[in-house]
């Protein structure tokens, strides 16, 4: 069971596998796949077995095992498949520990019976996880503590409490009971807004989290595999002192960020992590995430113009977009500090493609300046790009699904204002350059576009902030019309230079590191 555990972090949270199969030669499969990508221990679930034999089966599965060994025997109603005779189950838990399981994993409601008919028998090493699995909510710090005290009370080596997230508030609740028991514990919530959970155990102290073999399905959001708990997140670095900066929105699931942040973080030898953080309510994010060790965010859709609203400070140009992309909680006090990249990183693209291709009055002259530059959304990416094209000296017009909104923004940049139901019929001058800042398109609705083809021919360049897929409808086909195209990825790593200076201090983004793990890992 020993590892080799990284100093530094002072990790020492297991990697556990759950083995979820039909035959016990799928599971020692399994297993050895487990151990090849990196677990620690495994979790064989007894009640997927179909025809199980308890002790020709268990015999086989502990003698042939290669990784140490939790026996879970789950019934139906704790979230399980088992369905028979409950005496049954106990039983072959009972001798999942004579033949030398290494972890019982067995419920709250039966623990006392379980513990009672081990009394005297249960051999040195052998350990007994009792656990609580709530598929509903996750409740109060309160009623979490109790619930750790009646599964000590069975005689626990190990509490195990599995909640479900309704809101990523409640993954807080579990932080708390996990960095204040004073036994070990194994602490989670399920659901995509608890994802966190799974990450962040090493940093709250769990005594082992879960990582699937393979990615779940769309029915089980938020389970990791454990190629991307050790390749993504380099689960094994995460210690005490590890940072926590993430991405607020709403959705969050598709975005790379964690790959390239995180692989950003291990080169400069920074000590954090980022992960995904869905979030509905942002003021309530931050009032239950105050601590010092959430240290910084990135903002995205829905939450960008809210989120400027409750920093504390703002950027003077984050200020005058109206927006926020970029939050630092500043060290010496705790305050939330708002900035915008976004409008750097989409202007400097949409210059940089288009340099080659226009004819400049000057060297040092932008290429929008002086042409018409059409926004397509009103929102906190509209904003952004839309004060970087009016710096640049384009005149500007915004098109966004109601007019008042539209109007409101264009007030703003001194431009004009139109429906998105109208931009189909507009005529754009020559060498007119539109710039889509909505969600459209993006995966998994990829095959949405805001424009026509047909209107698209009247457009020189076309960019779209969207970047999963790369290649969006909307470039696609601007591009099969002739338009110049500018991908949203280009947006998105511009954007991510500045935040990587913003949270980490450094002067300077490793740039070529970062372009180089784009081009090998996204």
């Amino acid at each position: 069971m020993e590892r080799d555990l990284d100093v530094l972090s002072g990790n020492t949270t297991l990697l556990c596998a759950p083995l979820v199969a039909q035959t016990v030669d799928e599971i020692l499969l399994q297993m050895n796949q487990a151990k090849v990508h990196g677990a620690d221990l495994v979790e064989i679930r007894l009640d997927t077995l179909s025809n199980f034999k308890p002790h020709e089966d268990l015999k086989v599965l502990l003698q042939q095992r290669t990784l140490p060994a939790i026996v879970t025997y789950r019934p139906r109603w704790q979230g399980g498949q088992y369905e028979g005779d409950e005496r049954h189950r106990l039983d072959a838990l009972f001798m999942a520990m004579e033949l030398g399981a290494d972890y019982i994993d067995v419920e709250l409601q039966v623990a006392h019976d379980f513990m009672s008919s081990i009394t005297g028998k249960k051999p040195s090493k052998f350990k007994v996880i009792v656990s609580s699995h709530d598929y509903q909510n996750t409740p109060s710090v309160e009623d979490l503590g109790d619930l750790v005290a009646r599964i000590q009370d069975t005689g626990a080596d190990i509490v195990k409490i599995a909640t479900t997230a309704t809101n990523i508030a409640d993954v807080a609740r579990i932080f708390h009971v996990l960095v204040n028991c004073q036994v070990p514990i194994i602490g989670l919530v399920m659901g995509e807004k608890g994802a966190v959970s799974r990450f962040l155990s090493p940093k709250f102290g769990g005594y082992l989290t879960y990582a699937t073999l393979e990615a779940a399905n769309e029915s089980e959001p938020g389970k990791p595999t454990l190629q991307n708990m050790l390749g993504i997140y380099y689960f094994r670095q995460i210690g005490r002192d590890t940072k926590i900066y993430g991405l607020i929105g709403n959705p969050v699931g598709h975005s790379k960020s964690p790959v390239l942040y995180n692989a950003t973080f291990k080169s400069l030898g920074f000590n954090a992590i980022f992960v995904h953080l869905l979030v509905d309510n942002i003021r309530e994010f931050f009032d239950v995430y105050s601590s010092p060790d959430f240290a910084g965010f990135s903002v995205t859709i829905p939450h960008k113009e809210d989120a400027l609203r409750l920093c504390d400070e703002v950027d003077p140009v984050a200020k005058s977009i109206g927006a926020v992309n970029t939050i630092v909680r500043r060290p010496s006090d705790g305050k939330l500090i708002g900035y915008n990249t976004d409008y750097f990183g989409a202007i400097s693209a949409i210059e940089h493609e288009m340099r080659g291709s226009f004819s400049l009055k000057g060297a040092a002259e932008s290429p929008l300046s002086g042409r018409l530059f059409i926004v397509i959304g009103a929102g906190g990416a509209g904003k952004a790009i839309a004060y970087g094209a009016k710096e640049k000296g384009a005149r500007i017009i915004i098109a966004n699904r109601t007019y008042e909104r539209a109007k409101e923004l264009a007030n703003l940049v001194g431009g004009e204002a139109i429906t998105l139901g109208d931009l189909g019929s507009f005529q754009p001058e020559e060498e007119t350059i539109l710039a889509n800042s909505t969600s459209l398109g993006m995966y998994p609705d990829i095959d949405g576009t805001p424009i026509s083809k047909e209107a698209l021919r009247r457009y020189a360049v076309v960019f779209d902030a969207v970047y999963t897929p790369k290649v969006t409808q909307l470039l696609h086909e601007a591009e099969e019309v002739g338009a110049v195209v500018v991908s949203g990825v280009e947006m998105w790593v511009r954007q991510a230079f500045g935040q990587i200076e913003l949270f980490t201090g450094s002067p300077k983004a490793p740039e070529e590191v970062m372009r180089k793990i784009i081009q090998e890992r996204i």
